[in-house]
């Protein structure tokens, strides 16, 4: 495997978040009875005529300058020419030569922890165009049934440079593009429904050898189905080529139950698609001025973010980048800052990613409908961070709030009565009586034994319930055992 390269590039169909079609004023709704949803113009009923929606150009400019991409100052709509039963025309108006978008980057963080690194992929494109239908074989028997709800819902395909070497890269480029178009408004990302779908190119070679013949695997709806289905692909391209065998260019599918690829069809070039430009629609022209006002109503993006919290709030580079990951939990990671203050935006950036998210994950929640709100936890840390409640404390009066316990930390602690013993007297009083209690452990430490000494920690935590201060309960051991 180490004697191989493997390389990636991924195209990506972002359904873009307006009302009514690119070029027709049908709804997008998802979910309406099949076919109605599409009118005369998405039936390509004679003498139609298509009208583009200048919300869909706007999204195009919004991802384009979020990517620091060129937004062509005139690009042109062409009709990719092909035959099947849900595109009625027989053509899907597309953008060839002149894209709206053309060049940008998206930098992202592949792995965790002291193996984590930085990859920045290079995006060739992003073009308008608009979907197909949607052909339903499994509700019928012995025929298929096509829905044209779907056809005339405006895309953008975005299209990177083969930069990815690994599923992992992959991946980690699908999910930073997903959270992203979200970011900026310009998609909902819903998976489930179509709304974001890979296709991704894979090839392999020798190191330093001249790039391999690809096979694109179409449609994959999960960033799991991404990697299988590229490691399958990768396999089975090195395997053939250790065989003896050749790689044909190919359209494949990946089939998640048995976790392979199979061919489709050949892959088509784009002179199979005879490309020409659509004589109905003019030249798309984008002035600056239009440019400037989409870029004054762009929000602070992903990368700016990560970089005032690490910055500013002094957040490692993975952290900043788990909380940028969604929108919805950068605002919950600021709005519990805002209370808890910027001096304990490290142990804010803890609670989010890891007590919260588990939680959150555990019972299968988003963070917008998380029981326990930011403002409830910006007062629960600082609880801890005042010595009010030590850690472990916290861990309760988290779990009294999700359960609706209480209306704030500060509540929880005294109906429960969690409060912190910091008073010395108390401790020193309680680690005496420990002390006395456990001659065998003491002996035990005094012999070399570490082990002996968190035994006692822990007699002293028990008989105060749990509500000594563990930093005092520590010291004032040590003090003594060594004196």
């Amino acid at each position: 495997m180490n004697q191989w390269e493997v390389v990636i590039g991924i195209e990506t169909h972002a359904q873009l978040s307006t009302v009514s079609k690119i070029f027709s004023g049908a709804s997008t709704a998802f979910g309406a009875a099949p076919n109605t949803q599409a009118c005369a113009v998405d039936l390509a009923l004679p003498g139609v005529l298509p009208v583009l929606n200048k919300k869909a150009v706007e999204c195009a400019i919004r991802f384009g300058l979020a990517i620091g991409a060129q937004v062509a100052p005139k690009s042109i709509f062409a009709r990719k020419n092909y035959f099947y039963p849900d595109l009625p025309k027989g053509y899907q108006i597309s953008q060839f030569e002149l894209p709206v978008v053309v060049g940008g980057a998206i930098t992202v963080q592949v792995g965790a922890g002291d193996k984590a690194y930085e990859k920045t992929v290079n995006l060739t494109r992003a073009h308008l165009e608009e979907d197909a239908g949607k052909s339903l074989h499994e509700d019928f028997q012995g025929k298929s049934g096509i829905d044209l709800n779907r056809a005339g819902t405006p895309l953008l395909e975005i299209v990177t440079e083969p930069d990815m070497r690994s599923s992992d890269e992959a991946v980690a480029y699908a999910k930073s593009l997903h959270a992203l178009v979200r970011w900026i408004g310009i998609c909902d990302g819903n998976m489930q429904e179509g709304s974001f779908r890979c296709d991704a190119n894979v090839s392999v070679r020798r190191p330093g050898q001249p790039l391999g013949t690809r096979r694109e695997i179409k449609n994959l709806n999960s960033f799991r189905f991404l990697k299988e289905a590229i490691d399958y692909e990768v396999r089975w391209q090195i395997e053939t080529l250790e065989d003896g065998g050749r790689i044909q260019q190919a359209t494949v599918l990946f089939d998640p139950a048995s976790g392979e690829t199979r061919t489709m069809r050949t892959k088509e070039d784009a002179h199979d698609y005879r490309y020409f430009p659509d004589p109905d629609l003019l030249p798309l022209v984008i002035g600056d001025d239009w440019v400037a006002r989409v870029r004054g109503e762009l929000p602070e993006l992903p990368g700016q973010m990560r970089e005032r919290f690490t910055g500013e709030l002094g957040l490692s580079p993975y952290d900043a980048g788990t909380l940028t990951a969604s929108q919805e939990m950068a605002d919950f990671f600021e709005s519990t800052v805002k209370v808890a203050g910027m001096a304990n935006a490290k142990p804010c950036a803890n609670w989010v990613t890891v007590d919260l998210a588990a939680r959150l994950n555990k019972e299968g929640k988003d963070i917008a409908d998380s029981p326990v709100s930011a403002a409830q936890l910006g007062g629960l840390i600082l609880r801890i961070a005042d010595n009010t409640i030590s850690n472990n404390i916290a861990k309760k009066v988290f779990e009294a709030l999700w359960h609706g316990e209480g209306a704030t930390a500060d509540e929880v602690i005294e109906k429960q009565g969690l409060k912190q013993i910091t008073d010395s007297g108390a401790i020193e009083k309680l680690v005496d009586e420990v002390l006395a209690a456990n001659p065998g452990n003491v002996a035990e430490f005094k012999a070399g034994k570490e082990k002996a000494f968190n035994a006692l920690v822990g007699q002293v935590m028990k008989a105060a319930k749990g509500k000594a201060n563990p930093q005092q309960v520590n010291e004032l051991l040590k003090a003594k055992l060594t004196a």
